[in-house]
């Protein structure tokens, strides 16, 4: 399965994948999954049970919003799905507006 609209494909986990995160939020929602190659092969990730606790409370903290974040395994090989639902609101990482469109992420600009 290829990344798409709804579907991003991550190794492993970084802070700056908020703004994915704000991305979907503010578009029709999507996956993020943490420790899969770019084609979505499973490759596993380090300290699953850490992130299962940072990454539900930086969401929530940076965010503003609440995301599903479960823990999955295929292979004996742990991964992460991080679901994010579509806000009614608009999203804001650190003040800016990240939007998901196609397989993109887009950095939204106010016009002054």
């Amino acid at each position: 399965m290829a990344e798409s609209q709804n579907i991003e494909w991550k190794e492993s986990w970084r802070d700056e994948y908020l703004k994915w995160i704000c991305g979907f939020a503010n578009a029709q929602g999507g996956r993020i999954y943490i420790g899969t190659d770019d084609y979505g092969a499973v490759i596993g990730v380090k300290d699953s049970k850490k992130l299962l606790e940072d990454i539900p409370n930086k969401v929530r903290d940076i965010l503003g919003i609440i995301a599903d974040v479960n823990l999955l395994t295929q292979d004996g090989k742990d991964y992460i799905e991080i679901c994010v639902n579509s806000s009614s609101y608009p999203v804001n990482f650190k003040g800016e507006y990240h939007y998901r469109s196609g397989s993109t992420k887009q950095l939204l600009r106010v016009r002054h």
